[in-house]
């Protein structure tokens, strides 16, 4: 059992890091002149993707449920990810973090998909707005020194560790997780 587990870890994992390589040499052929900012928005998009699509695939019924009381709802998952965007790409945009307090007013499906929709928008724009010169420069991040680049990467690490959440609740449900679920075939020409 163990082995079957490791050997589908590792497939995984061969799959995600291929994808990220894939994306990069994408990326650097699309933006050569800002190979720093093309590649962290790379990167970013997965992240977005697997959420949205987390998001898609829970029904609103779900929304509610929660694994243990001492952790967060599916709900309170995503609108705590939509807050997260606004902090972390407010840093990285404006030099600030920005509370939008969306965990705390959003309750239901509908409000929490759009304002999760919204903050993915402002750190697109984040991303659109900074080439890697000004993404090099320094701004404060919780008492530190950071670059405004980091503060983007600190963003997606941030949306990875919720989707390992929403994963697990996922798997819990019965849920397949977009990252999971098969690829649509290619088309044949």
């Amino acid at each position: 059992m163990c082995v079957a587990r490791n050997l589908h870890y590792h497939d995984s994992m061969t799959k995600f890091v291929s994808a990220l390589l894939l994306c990069s040499t994408a990326v650097w052929a699309q933006d050569g002149a800002n190979p720093l900012m093309a590649s962290s928005k790379a990167i970013f998009a997965i992240s977005q993707r697997n959420i949205l699509g987390s998001v898609d695939a829970v029904p609103e019924e779900l929304w509610s449920f929660q694994p243990t009381k001492e952790v967060r709802t599916f709900g309170q998952l995503f609108a705590h990810i939509a807050d997260g965007q606004y902090e972390f790409c407010g840093v990285a945009a404006e030099g600030n973090v920005i509370d939008k307090g969306i965990e705390k007013t959003e309750k239901t499906k509908a409000g929490i998909t759009a304002a999760l929709k919204q903050a993915f928008q402002y750190c697109e724009n984040a991303y659109t707005n900074l080439n890697d010169a000004k993404a090099a420069e320094l701004v404060k991040f919780f008492g530190m020194n950071i670059t405004r680049l980091g503060a983007l990467d600190f963003n997606t690490a941030h949306n990875m560790e919720h989707y390992g959440n929403l994963v697990t609740y996922m798997r819990l449900k019965n849920i397949v997780p977009p990252s999971s679920a098969p690829r649509p075939a290619a088309a044949k020409k």
